[in-house]
This record gives C-alpha cells, structure tokens and sequence, in this order.
C-alpha cells in the first residue's frame, strides 16, 4: 500500500489561508488516513443548480480538490502535480445537507497518479464516482 510522503492533519489542511474555489464552495477536509483523503461539501446555494440539485460541477470540483490534495500528500520536495483528465458519473441527486467525497489511490507511479473518488450523501448513498489523472512535474522556484 501506499503511504502518503507528507504528514499533514486536518487542522493545518483547513488553516490554510485561502481565496479560492475549496473555500467559496465550502469544502472542509475531515479525515486523512495512510493512503486516503476525505472532504465534505455542502449542498446549498454556492453548490446547487438552478432546478435545487447538487450541481455535477461542484460534485467535480470536490473530486478534484481530494484528487489533487492527495496527490500533494504523496509527492516529495520540489515536485507538484497538475491535473490532466478528470471524469465523473452523477448517480443520484441531493438536494441538501453535505455530500462526503474519498480520494483513493489507483496508480501512483512517477510521472502520474490516478486516482478514484467517490462521493456519497449523508445517508452514504453513492453521489457520484470520479477518476482523476495527474501529472508530475517539478516544482517552479
């Protein structure tokens, strides 16, 4: 198994002081494992679409933001990574509370990472599944 490279906890992964997508949309981190990452979201007026469903976009942003966080996680000094496909099956609809997305591993290799996210309601019914490639690249000084 693949163990995540930086040892990170939820508190300094939500401190961080950010302006961007994660933090307009709401989403919080609230579990790291060895190999996993998991975030909420809520399904409110930032995530719904105009007919009061979850938006897909917003399901896949949640699947980026796992996917590209742990990625992150499992690369040393000096690398990053950037997305390079990512695709997502809506399944069910939510109309309100949370939806909870895990980012897996399926390929941690050199110069790419895949991983599967899987996205579940607050009733731990499946939302949406997700695949995220990565890219490896070095670091910009």
């Amino acid at each position: 198994m693949t163990k995540f490279v930086k040892q990170v906890t939820i508190e300094t992964m939500n401190a961080q002081p950010r302006s961007d997508m994660t933090t307009h949309l709401g989403i919080e981190f609230i579990e790291v494992g060895e190999n996993y990452l998991v975030a909420r979201m809520p399904v409110d007026e930032r995530t719904r679409q105009p007919m009061g469903l979850l938006h897909g976009g917003a399901s896949v942003v949640l699947a980026e933001t796992l996917g590209s966080m742990a990625g992150y996680l499992m690369l040393p000094e000096g690398k990053v990574c950037v997305g390079l496909e990512i695709n997502a099956n809506h399944i069910r609809s939510v109309r309100e509370g949370y939806v909870y997305g895990k980012a897996t591993p399926l390929h941690i290799g050199k110069n790419t990472h895949v991983w599967d996210i899987k996205i579940h309601d607050q009733q731990n019914r499946l939302v949406c599944i997700s695949r995220l490639t990565l890219a490896v690249i070095q670091a910009e000084d």
